[in-house]
């Protein structure tokens, strides 16, 4: 589910999504979601994506960036990612942005 409300900047949705416990910030890799201590991978079957937040910059595309509040019942964690999209996307984690994008595909149709 994409939502879309008042607050406009990366970093409200930030903020907003920390205050509601997505307090882990996740990294992309290959074939999972590694927190950013790096203590902890999560494979795609062990995460749902709760909801995302899409910014796309008005003249610049390096403003485009996608926030995806990810929680891993199986993990007890949730957390955000934050990735890039458009031309600054990142090929090597090309695997891992269709797997978001089907979970977000399919969690919008469970709402």
């Amino acid at each position: 589910m994409t939502v879309r409300n008042s607050m406009t900047t990366l970093s409200e949705i930030l903020n907003k999504l920390k205050s509601e416990g997505y307090t882990v910030d996740f990294n992309l890799s290959e074939n999972c979601l590694v927190c950013a201590d790096n203590s902890l991978k999560i494979n795609p079957d062990d995460f749902v994506v709760d909801r995302h937040f899409r910014f796309e910059g008005n003249t610049d595309p390096g403003d485009e960036a996608i926030v995806y509040a990810i929680s891993s019942e199986k993990n007890n964690i949730k957390g955000v990612l934050v990735n890039a999209y458009g031309i600054y996307s990142d090929e090597t984690t090309d695997q891992m942005v269709k797997i978001l994008s089907k979970k977000t595909a399919e969690s919008g149709r469970k709402q």
